[in-house]
């Protein structure tokens, strides 16, 4: 999940508003709107780390990088586990067609 979806989903969720999830991390309201936007797309990691704090969770499932979260796809988590099992040199090969792939299909 995109990190402006998953703040803004955390924020509605927990009941909170821009100003009190800026106050809480130390941030301007401007900022949080515009990271829940996607127009700011490099926030700070302390400002990530005080992002996960506040909503109880860590930065790999605020980012979007934990395979273990709860609204992971199923085939996401089993090709996860699939590839923990392989060898590195065969991860690294993996990694490189990922790559590739996705470089191919950039406009």
């Amino acid at each position: 999940m995109e990190l402006a979806v998953k703040l803004k989903q955390l924020r509605v969720r927990s009941g909170k508003s821009l100003q009190e999830v800026a106050d809480a991390v130390g941030a301007s309201k401007a900022h949080i709107w515009d990271l829940e936007r996607g127009a700011s797309k490099n926030p700070s990691l302390g400002l990530l780390k005080g992002l996960a704090d506040y909503y109880k969770i860590g930065v790999a499932e605020l980012v979007g990088e934990d395979p273990t979260a709860a609204e992971e796809e199923p085939d996401l988590i089993a090709l996860y586990r699939n590839l923990s099992e392989l060898e590195p040199e065969d991860r690294q090969t993996i990694a490189l067609i990922a790559e590739r792939l996705k470089a191919s299909r950039k406009p």
